[in-house]
């Protein structure tokens, strides 16, 4: 049926005269509300005021405007109902064929800061959702359109058609309704939630960004949901996996720990080497040094552009992403020779203003589990007060430890984590034992040729026993920096004295599991 009416009440008013001069050029007739008719007006696009077309005022400070039967009706009655059409004729109901609204701005006004619950309240918009659903219910005759980005669709499927809309097309566009208001009203009820210290429910709606060639392995299917690509910008190589992601998101997390110039390589997951330098080659020289088996087709990034003599480095072993803040020409040029390495480009930092609202979700069997990121605020001037050894840890200990404590929360529990002041030389990941964890970090370092001489033992969690700190100390590590909390802290402190270590209790603990 070719449209001949059309409701439009826009927040988002971007492209709007145009689109609505192209209806009228079509013989569409266009009912507004107050601002967008006010916009049309003016811009002499010939439009009637929903309040004409309905009989009745808009009340309530504009609350009550579009909840109205000749709107509702309009937009509802199904049109080859014989009893839907004489119940429209009996009381004065006219078809309305095509609907364009967007919602009151809920998400941007919520992260102003200082907003108040009463400003939040006044965006929670009503008539806007009910109109799209009404339209999205009925899209087998209503087209209804909920982002600008479809006008110029809605346009040419109307230009190849007579003025009237294709089923496929309405039935997309009822789609993306729906998939709108639910994130709509899921970002409300998450706020309120917070906001009054509920913990009722969660409401979560992404849009799907991609869909992903298999999961973890191929007999699993995937997909990516979300905002990834705001914060991500592929610049080559092939489409990103399931495996390259988690692993993006790992490496971004590990490299927002270093503020001085760092290059980290992680294979699933988990760090196999670190290095901090002010010449990035040199940064990879002692990342890579660690573990020169490990990363073979792992991921590598930097918080720094990427230079030509890293990129040079980098190029001599196989990898599956590398990730940059930006590239040289000269280093990005050399990488994109090689067809199926993913060069990525981090866009701007992972962490949200208000740390609050990053968290992490985890499927379960029957649900999800949600928590807050695990940040970190440790720094040198609290960590000294949390000394519990006879013996003060140096200054190059103390830059030891903490680039440890950085490096550490990001290995799989059970965590070991051997440094020196700018450079990991073990890495023990995801045992049963933590003194298992240092055997492999010990190992590990003595195959990579690396002395633990006067080097940071950094654990994730407390020393059960004192076992696990004297093997770190018979290793050649002269400081250690842990949770604690054990049952048996004193033992393990005494051990630390006896051996003439220096040692910190954070009082965090850092499982990944």
């Amino acid at each position: 049926m070719k449209i001949q009416r059309a409701l439009i009440s826009v927040s988002d008013k971007t492209g709007l005269v145009e689109f609505a001069r192209e209806l009228v050029s079509m013989g569409v007739q266009i009912l507004s509300t107050g601002g967008t008719s006010a916009l049309l007006t003016k811009n002499g696009v010939p439009t009637t005021e929903i309040s004409a077309f309905t009989g009745s005022p808009e009340i309530l400070d504009g609350r009550v405007k579009t909840l109205h039967p000749k709107v509702h009706g309009g937009l509802l009655f199904v049109r080859d109902n014989p009893e839907h059409q004489a119940q429209a004729l009996e009381n004065g109901i006219l078809p309305i064929d095509l609907v364009v609204v967007n919602l009151y701005p809920f998400e941007s006004t919520i992260a102003k800061p200082g907003v108040t619950l009463e400003e939040a309240i006044e965006n929670i918009d009503i008539g806007g959702p009910s109109m799209l659903r009404s339209a999205a219910k009925n899209y087998r005759s209503v087209t209804v359109v909920v982002d600008p980005a479809d006008y110029s669709d809605v346009l040419e499927n109307m230009r190849d058609n007579e003025g009237a809309t294709t089923l496929k097309l309405r039935e997309r566009m009822g789609i993306k309704v729906f998939v709108t208001t639910s994130r709509y009203d899921g970002a409300i009820a998450n706020y309120l939630n917070k906001e009054q210290e509920a913990t009722s429910s969660l409401s979560l709606c992404l849009p799907c960004e991609a869909r992903l060639r298999y999961g973890e392995n191929p007999h699993q299917t995937a997909a990516l949901y979300g905002s990834f690509e705001e914060h991500f910008q592929k610049l080559h190589g092939k489409d990103l996996s399931y495996n390259n992601i988690l692993d993006i998101s790992a490496a971004a997390e590990l490299i927002e720990e270093f503020d001085e110039p760092t290059v980290a390589i992680l294979k699933h997951t988990n760090p196999c080497g670190v290095g901090s330098d002010p010449d990035l080659r040199e940064a990879w020289d002692k990342a890579f040094a660690t573990d020169k088996q490990a990363p073979f087709g792992g991921i590598i990034i930097t918080n720094r552009t990427l230079t030509e003599p890293l990129a040079r480095a980098i190029s001599e072993i196989f990898s599956e992403v590398i990730i940059a803040p930006d590239f040289d020409p000269d280093a990005r040029a050399l990488l994109q020779k090689k067809k199926n390495l993913r060069l990525m480009r981090k866009l701007s930092s992972i962490r949200p203003a208000n740390a609050e609202d990053d968290v992490v979700m985890r499927s379960v069997v029957g649900g999800v589990l949600v928590q807050s990121r695990d940040y970190s605020p440790e720094l040198e001037k609290d960590l000294l007060s949390k000394v519990v050894s006879v013996r003060i840890p140096t200054p190059e200990e103390m830059k030891a430890m903490l680039f440890a404590w950085h490096v550490v929360k990001h290995v799989k529990s059970n965590a070991i984590v051997y440094t020196g002041a700018d450079r990991t030389l073990g890495v023990g990941a995801g045992q049963m034992s933590r003194v298992d964890a240092s055997r492999i970090a010990i190992w590990k370092a003595k195959d990579a040729g690396l002395s633990l001489k006067g080097s940071a033992v950094g654990s994730d969690a407390f020393f059960p026993f004192a076992d696990g700190l004297i093997a770190a100390a018979e290793a050649g590590a002269t400081c250690a920096i842990q949770p604690g909390g054990s049952l048996r802290d004193a033992e393990v402190i005494a051990a630390a004295n006896e051996r003439n270590m220096a040692m910190i209790c954070t009082g965090v603990r850092h499982f990944k599991h």
